[in-house]
């Protein structure tokens, strides 16, 4: 079982930028992959973004790609979420999830409450 604790989120106006961490530990995650969700209110959780431990591949939805950057660090085995030219229609929990066998999300964080306004 993986931990992930995220981090970074707030109240930021449109336009803005944000950068949300997830800090992993448990166990080691060269094979996993890493990756971001998110939940508006009375929404489905959705995709946002996904990144390959090992390498680097990254993965994004077409509503994020262009605006939002995942990476990882892995010296401090974390993932990060850099969120440029926010909108309003980006507000939502995000959750840090991990994929360690390529075929499901079986680790979640708690999530970070991201708002913006517009």
């Amino acid at each position: 079982q993986v931990q992930l604790a995220e981090s970074g989120g707030g109240l930021v106006q449109a336009g803005d930028s944000l950068r949300l961490s997830c800090a992993a530990s448990g166990r080691t995650f060269r094979r996993y992959t890493m990756g971001w969700f998110r939940q508006a209110p009375g929404k489905e959780r959705e995709f946002v973004a996904a990144i390959n431990w090992s390498s680097g591949n990254t993965y994004y939805s077409n509503s994020v790609k262009g605006r939002f950057t995942i990476s990882r660090d892995s010296a401090k085995n974390t993932v990060y979420l850099q969120m440029n030219s926010l909108k309003p229609e980006d507000t939502a929990v995000y959750y840090c999830a991990a994929n360690p066998s390529g075929s499901s999300w079986e680790d979640w964080g708690q999530g970070t409450q991201v708002t913006v306004s517009s």
